[in-house]
């Protein structure tokens, strides 16, 4: 597993550097899959906050992470601002699974409820976002983080908004 991840987190371009391959004309499946894979670079917060897409399919996209010192709050806990993105991205990510080559998305509202307390380097944590609703502009999304043990740590919903050219 270790090497696994070490692998997916270090796919890519470094952060800051713009993605040479033309998306144009990919499907948003196909761009994710492609960062899954390690064809298309990941995003930069992908590798700073330690996580990565596990699984994909159109409409669903399972993204899992491990959070360490980099995420702490004073109180020693892992700040809620970890779960959260994790849950943004993965809702943003599953709706992005659904859009035609050359649409978009942006992120109008992500809300999140943390449940239980995440302490840094105690596992992998696997959020999955799914679409509850796929309409011409506006795109909801749900996220459900689960624990090492399997227990929920989080959970939340985003409401995108499609972006057509």
């Amino acid at each position: 597993m270790q090497d696994d991840r070490e692998q997916n987190l270090h796919r890519g371009a470094p952060v800051g550097v713009a993605v040479t391959a033309d998306t144009s004309t990919m499907s948003g499946v196909d761009i994710i899959r492609g960062i899954m894979t390690g064809s298309l670079p990941a995003a930069g917060i992908s590798k700073s906050l330690n996580f990565w897409i596990a699984e994909v399919e159109e409409g669903r996209v399972v993204f899992a992470g491990e959070p360490g010192a980099e995420s702490l709050n004073p109180m020693g806990a892992v700040h809620g601002g970890w779960p959260l993105t994790l849950i943004d991205s993965a809702c943003g990510c599953a709706a992005m699974t659904l859009l035609p080559p050359g649409v978009g998305y942006t992120t109008l509202e992500t809300k999140g409820n943390m449940t239980r307390a995440i302490r840094p380097n105690s596992g992998v944590y696997r959020c999955e976002a799914t679409i509850l609703a796929n309409g011409r502009t506006i795109i909801t999304s749900e996220a459900r983080l689960t624990g090492p043990d399997g227990k929920l740590h989080a959970h939340g919903t985003s409401t995108l908004l499609v972006l057509r050219p």
